[in-house]
């Protein structure tokens, strides 16, 4: 099915009590829907997500998890709409199969736990990879980039409820941002978008409108993107992550300025 035809917004009847005044009428509210990850007909994961950008969910998700290592060894996708919510059915290779079932038997837990047992906690504490891009950028493209961002979420213009993962060039500006009720899945999707438009990650900085914790550090470092913005602030562990990941974490990212928390090289003071 067309991923166009899934509503990410909808118009919801409601009643409104202000300054002591009722009123009838509608208000637009994010949609939130279950969305399955299966590999070769096998599940592995069930996120609530906003329907849409579905491409980019399953190659992200798929990238962030180190279920891939590249777009290309999703050998097919098909987006299936059931009733419970939505299937994303990928195929990959025998290896990447073999390597997920291996996973899977190695960390025995109810499905619905989360993280369970010695493995996941290693999993969830896992090193993040080391990167080393120059990139260099000033405050004013920060505060440009920054700027960019509400234009450019239409999603969160109509309901006030979602999250944005965006990516900034300093000679192209804003090359892509994805949206979604929750910020790891706005992010994920901001990298399959990259991915699958082959753009390095290491050419531009992340932007996030969510505050900063360390699995969103780690996905960063797998995206090799040497500077993260986020207009809220991070947790400590994000920061002791940042910064052994070789990441500038830029936060409180507001119209009157910023705050650097690592690897304050990368934002070079302007001139006077």
């Amino acid at each position: 099915m067309s991923v166009k035809s899934l509503a990410a917004a909808r118009l919801v009847e409601r009643k409104q009590y202000r300054l002591g005044t009722a009123t009838l009428g509608a208000r637009n509210l994010a949609e939130e829907s279950a969305i399955a990850f299966t590999y070769n007909r096998v599940a592995h994961a069930v996120m609530m997500a906003t329907p849409a950008d579905l491409e980019d969910f399953a190659v992200g998700f798929s990238l962030a998890e180190r279920i891939i290592d590249a777009p290309a060894d999703i050998t097919g996708l098909e987006i299936v709409t059931v009733d419970q919510g939505i299937e994303l059915r990928m195929d990959v290779s025998r290896e990447h199969a073999e390597s997920l079932d291996a996973r899977r038997r190695h960390v025995a837990g109810p499905s619905g736990c989360g993280l369970c047992g010695l493995e996941s906690l290693e999993q969830a504490m896992r090193a993040a990879p080391r990167v080393t891009a120059a990139l260099t950028v000033t405050p004013a493209m920060i505060a440009l980039a920054i700027a960019a961002l509400p234009q450019s979420q239409p999603i969160n213009q109509l309901t006030r409820a979602v999250h944005a993962a965006a990516f900034w060039q300093p000679q192209a500006g804003l090359v892509a941002l994805r949206e979604d009720v929750g910020r790891h899945n706005a992010l994920d999707k901001l990298a399959g978008a990259l991915a699958r438009a082959v753009i390095p990650g290491s050419q531009g900085m992340v932007l996030l409108t969510s505050r900063v914790s360390i699995e969103l550090v780690q996905k960063v470092a797998l995206m090799g993107a040497p500077i993260v913005v986020a207009v809220s602030a991070p947790t400590a562990l994000a920061v002791r992550v940042a910064d052994a990941a070789g990441i500038t974490l830029v936060g409180v990212a507001r119209d009157d300025g910023f705050e650097i928390f690592t690897h304050a090289g990368r934002v070079a003071a302007e001139a006077g």
